[in-house]
């Protein structure tokens, strides 16, 4: 092999020119979260929520956070889960 050979497969690493802080996906996620906090925070009146068997009054916002969030970990399991 020849040097320049060797040095142009080790500098692409097979990786495509978007690399860097803000790629398109990292872009609709930033504009997802950002959308749904807005949500989540729109709804502030105090509502009652069965949770399995009692049922509360809690803040609309604390259970839209809290299921956003559990949807959040969910998804991040389920793709680690898949590489």
């Amino acid at each position: 092999m020849s040097r320049k050979t060797s040095k142009n497969a080790g500098t692409s690493g097979g990786k495509g020119t978007r690399e860097g802080p803000m790629t398109p996906a990292r872009v609709a996620v930033l504009v997802l979260a950002v959308l749904t906090l807005v949500f989540i925070f729109e709804n502030t009146r105090s509502t009652r929520i069965r949770l399995l068997i009692p049922e509360v009054i809690m803040p609309l916002w604390v259970a839209l956070l809290a299921t956003a969030v559990i949807g959040a970990v969910c998804g991040a399991y389920a793709a680690r889960r898949r590489r």
